[in-house]
C-alpha cells in the first residue's frame, strides 16, 4: 500500500507562508546589506549582491521546510532550480537598487524595498512556486550529475 501524501500548505496559506518566508529572508538580505554599507563602507550598489544571497540562502531553506513543505524531494534537484531563478533575482534586485538609488537618486534603503517588493511579486514568488518547489517539476526533473 502507497503511502499518502503529506497535505502541505495550499492557496491561500501557502502565499502566507511564501510571505512570512520572504520577510525572514528580507531580514537576512537587508541587513547583510546595511551591514557592509554601514561598517564595510560598501556601495549601496555593491552590498545589494552579497544581502541578497544571504537573503536568497535563508528563503530557500524556508521555501523547502516551511512554505512548500518538499523535502521528500532531494535538496540537490531544488537547489540548481533555485540558483537558477536566485540568479535572475539578483540581478534584477541589483539593477533596481541601481535605477532607483544611482539614476532617480532615491535613499538606498528606500530603492531597495521598491525593487525586491516588485522582484518578489513579479519574479520570485510564481517562479518558486511553479518551477522550483512545484510537485511536478520535482517529479519529472533531474538534478544535474
Amino acid at each position: 500500500m502507497a503511502e499518502a501524501e503529506p497535505e502541505r500548505p495550499q492557496g491561500f496559506w501557502q502565499w502566507v507562508r511564501h510571505h512570512a518566508a520572504s520577510i525572514a529572508a528580507t531580514v537576512a538580505d537587508y541587513l547583510t546589506m546595511i551591514l557592509g554599507v554601514e561598517l564595510v563602507h560598501l556601495s549601496p550598489v555593491a552590498a545589494t549582491p552579497i544581502g541578497a544571497f544571504a537573503g536568497a540562502v535563508t528563503n530557500f531553506i524556508l521555501g523547502r521546510r516551511f512554505t512548500y513543505q518538499r523535502t521528500d524531494v532531494p535538496a540537490r534537484a531544488q537547489a540548481w532550480r533555485y540558483t537558477i531563478v536566485s540568479a535572475a533575482s539578483l540581478g534584477l534586485n541589483t539593477a533596481g537598487e541601481y535605477l532607483f538609488h544611482d539614476v532617480l537618486r532615491i535613499e538606498y534603503l528606500l530603492a531597495r524595498v521598491i525593487a525586491s517588493v516588485i522582484v518578489s511579486n513579479a519574479w520570485n514568488y510564481p517562479l518558486q512556486r511553479y518551477f522550483v518547489f512545484s510537485a511536478r517539476a520535482s517529479k519529472h526533473a533531474r538534478a544535474p550529475q
